[in-house]
């Protein structure tokens, strides 16, 4: 037999963590007992009032059938009254589209706008999917830089001398993962001014602005966003539902019906009673987010001291889920660290170069396992390092 898969399916690999994490379990399932520091997967339950809403609704008889390709309408009006509320912006239920996770909504954005050869841009470091979907749908992927002492942030003066005539898309995403670096207005308006002079759409991807952020931002807070970007948005992260599957994306409603046209012709939309439990996370108090921050702010300071143990440097404004942290110049890469910690240390981290060759000189901690998790990660560490 002579079968091959697609050309497209060739020029990706399998990701990272489903390769790795595999081999975690493996070791786990030889007893090594593994500690984990490396996905960004909260630990902790979602709040209450959501667990009760999802156990109490799916006792109805009415909740199992299909659903609404647009999801059901109380959940677009809670995501409007939640970006009303926490990012002051006015979204109509015609301007959201709920999603199955927003990594959906990656793959969804680039088959709505993307032909076979159109550009995009991606952040170098930058999350691994957007260049795994680019290179799904036969895009060609730009690279831009993101570096360190530019503030993890584009230099706007470069992705002018590009050749930008056939770039459809740019993909940012701030606070940053991996880097932690935060947004800012000044950011936000460079970026909408750049999309529109080049008729470029801005695909925003926002997961991480609840997570030991004082000041979550949209980009769609800004005047004139909606006509040129694409804002993704998750309560993965936020809201401790990482397995729920539960995002949305936001922007004008040409835009979204036309990312409409490729999703319904891929899934059937989302279980009632889910949908309506997340109607009631979307309601979590303010003290409820801030009492997660606290545990993340004391997670953190333990990850920091990793960091200090391995001589890394990191910035102390970081937000967002990780800490990201720099390599001494003597050290071997990233790659070859963590392969280390993960064999004769059992902690398993992330290597930066995953995310692009700008992150070769990183690793990245996250801070979704407990003190204990993180102390016992550091004591073992330790050992290593001393000989003990």
């Amino acid at each position: 037999m002579n079968i091959e898969p697609a050309e497209h399916i060739k020029s990706i690999t399998e990701y990272y963590f489903s390769v790795k994490l595999a081999e975690v379990a493996r070791m786990n399932g030889e007893g090594l007992n593994v500690i984990s520091l490396a996905v960004g997967a909260p630990d902790r339950m979602p709040s209450q009032e959501t667990i009760d809403t999802l156990c109490e609704t799916v006792q109805g008889p009415d909740v199992h059938a299909y659903q609404p390709y647009t999801g059901i309408p109380e959940l677009r009006k809670a995501y409007g009254d939640w970006y009303r509320r926490i990012y002051n912006v006015e979204l109509t239920q015609e301007e959201v589209l709920p999603l199955i996770g927003s990594k959906e909504g990656i793959l969804h954005i680039s088959m709505t706008f993307l032909n076979v050869g159109d550009g995009v841009l991606v952040p170098n470091p930058g999350y691994p999917t957007y260049k795994s979907v680019s290179n799904l749908l036969r895009a060609e992927i730009i690279e831009y830089d993101l570096l360190e002492n530019e503030g993890w942030q584009p230099d706007f003066a470069a992705l002018e001398k590009m050749d930008l005539s056939r770039v459809k898309l740019m993909w940012v995403n701030y606070p940053n993962m991996p880097t932690g670096a935060n947004a800012s207005v000044e950011l936000f308006e460079r970026l909408i001014a750049f999309g529109k002079r080049h008729d470029i759409i801005i695909c925003h991807d926002n997961p991480y602005s609840f997570i030991l952020n004082d000041k979550p931002m949209s980009i769609l807070s800004l005047p004139g966003a909606k006509d040129i970007c694409i804002e993704l948005n998750s309560l993965s992260k936020s809201h401790n539902m990482s397995g729920w599957r539960m995002g949305m994306l936001a922007s004008n409603p040409q835009f979204v019906k036309w990312v409409l046209r490729a999703k319904s012709n891929i899934d059937s939309g989302q279980f009632k009673p889910m949908q309506l439990a997340t109607v009631a996370a979307l309601s979590n108090s303010t003290e409820w987010h801030a009492a997660m921050n606290r545990i993340y702010a004391e997670r953190r300071v333990w990850a920091e001291k990793i960091m200090d143990l391995l001589d890394c440097s990191y910035d102390k404004r970081q937000v967002g889920l990780f800490v990201w942290g720099k390599l001494n110049d003597e050290a071997p890469h990233s790659e070859s660290i963590v392969n280390d910690l993960l064999y004769n240390a059992r902690v398993f981290i992330t290597p930066g170069s995953i995310f692009g060759s700008n992150g070769e000189r990183f690793i990245r901690i996250s801070l979704g396992s407990s003190v204990e998790k993180l102390q016992e990660a550091y004591q073992r560490i330790l050992e290593l390092r001393t000989g003990m």
